[in-house]
């Protein structure tokens, strides 16, 4: 069962109770890191990409797997980075292990270069099959995520600026994805909270889950436009609503086609 500790803000001061995210390891079972009540957060200031992971091994099978670093966003605006007992700094980054054993930036592809022709994006109706990356740590969602986004037609993919409550966030011109790799539902809290934000920065939202959507959840995002994908461990998205089953279809709109859609 995840574990729960106090977390003081240093900037307000303000006490929460902070419980620990877990994540599937390729056995089946749940992994989540161990916190340390002991040292206060630090406040996340400066970030990069490696910094956002830890290697914790699975208590059931021993394998190492990387997932996000725990963050707690407190209402005065701060984002805390949650302390983990026993994390030594340069475990944060990648390290070798039989889950990762050649880790890839997950906004550049599995080598870390260019796609593959197969994976280059076409016009509607003509993209090549989309090639599956195998999921079976967090950072391998967020990689399938930032390949199909790709092979949709949506270029610049990076991390979001604004970190969502949970998961990844990733942007490209005009959208604002959010990978959630843990193994709870996601809930109407959760899309609700992506929308919100593409709102500000007039974009449009998808959803990608591990472990699906509560019902809720699945009937807020149709009221709200948001599409809704599930990864499964082949790495293959699979579209969960309308909006994802259209945008799986045409891919990402062409520039200019929200300007003609405005005017009309």
């Amino acid at each position: 069962m995840p574990e729960c500790v106090p977390m003081r803000c240093p900037v307000c001061r303000r006490v929460h109770v902070y419980t620990a995210p877990a994540y599937p390891c390729v056995c089946g079972a749940p992994v989540a890191p161990r916190l340390d009540p002991a040292t206060e957060p630090a406040v996340a200031e400066h970030r990069a990409w490696d910094d956002e992971w830890l290697t914790v091994a699975c208590a059931a099978c021993g394998r190492p797997g990387h997932w996000p670093h725990p963050e707690l966003g407190c209402p005065c605006g701060t984002v805390l980075r949650v302390p983990v007992a026993g994390q030594r700094p340069e475990d944060t980054a990648a390290g070798p292990g039989p889950v990762m054993a050649a880790p890839a930036d997950p906004l550049t592809g599995p080598a870390g270069g260019t796609p593959e022709p197969g994976d280059a994006p076409g016009p509607a109706g003509r993209r090549a099959p989309f090639r599956p990356h195998a999921v079976r740590t967090a950072r391998d969602a967020v990689t399938t995520a930032a390949l199909y986004l790709r092979w949709l037609g949506y270029a610049d993919i990076r991390r979001a600026d604004q970190r969502p409550p949970s998961g990844i966030g990733l942007a490209a011109r005009g959208l604002l994805a959010q990978v959630d790799p843990s193994v709870r539902p996601a809930a109407p809290r959760d899309v609700e909270c992506l929308w919100l934000t593409a709102m500000t920065e007039s974009a449009q939202c998808v959803y990608f889950s591990l472990a699906g959507y509560t019902d809720a959840a699945r009937s807020g995002a149709g009221a709200l436009g948001i599409a809704l994908f599930t990864l499964d461990p082949a790495g293959a998205p699979q579209p969960v609503n309308d909006a994802a089953g259209t945008l799986h279809a045409t891919g990402a709109p062409r520039p200019g086609s929200r300007a003609r859609d405005r005017r009309g």
